[in-house]
């Protein structure tokens, strides 16, 4: 019997594809339904797309709350409708762009820790049940709810001068639900321009750096030569951001049926509430198991049975 596929492959996307579009070429290369990916990417954005594979798309929740890190430029001297360069020209400056890297600085650190943005009109966000990006598309603009979202790092790495335009780059580590589109356009507001952003690369999402990702044609290669398994992430790699615990060999069968265990009993014990990833003595992956906040207790919450 012919194993089933299984883990995280690393694709980097390439512009032009959408998230999805990824995805449905992946399911004609791999042949196989079950793949998804862990945060979607504009069209136009290249860089890291973390997709799981059969029974790893269980643990796509827990990598999407990682940080992710993109390098962005964004254009001083302008904005579009869209917030980047794929949409229509809205605003000029009437003035040349002139600012001092001191500025840039001081503006960046402003944007550095927990911040309030308000979703661009093109993006992906539901209103009454209908995506921004469909009610864009016919001309309407609503009013969204700003969310809070958290810049951990914001480094400067370039300012170039073209024209009347000045392009500022950048490198960003934050949260989930970050739009970088939207973060280019206050950097702007706040150093007195119009601004967009004109090119993004993601280059860690999920903790997988851009190095470690495949092409395309990689993948192909991969397919045809019976060697995915050896670049596919281990789900249990793919999480290691929860602590890792052993459970006794009485104990695995139970831990295994959905039994709650004795936080004392696991290698080491459980003194923390929270998720953790649960082994058997010998290191076969067994689960992502919760610690209670109340009780020392350990419960499963989804269970990766042996094959």
């Amino acid at each position: 019997m012919v194993k089933p596929i299984e883990g995280i492959l690393p694709v980097y996307k390439p512009a032009g594809f959408t998230s999805h579009d990824v995805v449905a070429k992946m399911r004609r290369i791999l042949k196989m339904k079950r793949i998804g990916h862990t945060g979607t990417l504009d069209p136009q954005v290249t860089g890291v797309l973390p997709l799981c594979l059969g029974r790893a798309t269980r643990v796509v929740e827990y990598m999407q709350e990682l940080p992710k890190e993109y390098f962005a430029t964004l254009r001083l001297g302008l904005s579009t409708d869209t917030e980047d360069m794929t949409g229509e020209i809205v605003e000029r400056s009437e003035k040349a762009v002139n600012v001092t890297e001191e500025q840039v600085l001081r503006v960046l650190k402003q944007f550095t820790g927990t911040i309030s943005q308000v979703p661009p009109m093109f993006s992906a966000v539901k209103v009454d049940g209908k995506r921004l990006y469909e009610l864009a598309r016919e001309g309407k603009t609503v009013e969204r709810k700003s969310r809070e979202v958290t810049i951990y790092e914001l480094e400067l790495t370039g300012i170039e001068t073209q024209g009347d335009t000045t392009d500022i780059s950048f490198r960003a580590l934050c949260s989930k639900g970050t739009y970088i589109r939207t973060l280019c356009v206050d950097i702007g507001r706040e150093l007195g321009y119009p601004s967009t952003m004109v090119q993004l690369e993601r280059t860690i999402s999920a903790g997988i750096t851009a190095e470690r990702c495949l092409r395309f044609e990689d993948v192909e290669q991969h397919m045809a030569a019976g060697t995915l398994a050896e670049v596919l992430i281990p789900v249990d790699e793919a999480i290691n951001s929860m602590p890792a615990h052993k459970v006794l060999e009485e104990h695995t069968k139970g831990a295994l049926q959905g039994q709650k265990l004795s936080a004392r009993l696991l290698d080491p014990p459980v003194e923390q509430p929270g998720l953790l990833r649960l082994y058997a003595q010998d290191g076969t992956f067994l689960g992502i198991f919760e610690r209670d906040e109340l009780k020392p207790t350990v419960r499963a919450v989804k269970v990766f049975l042996p094959e």
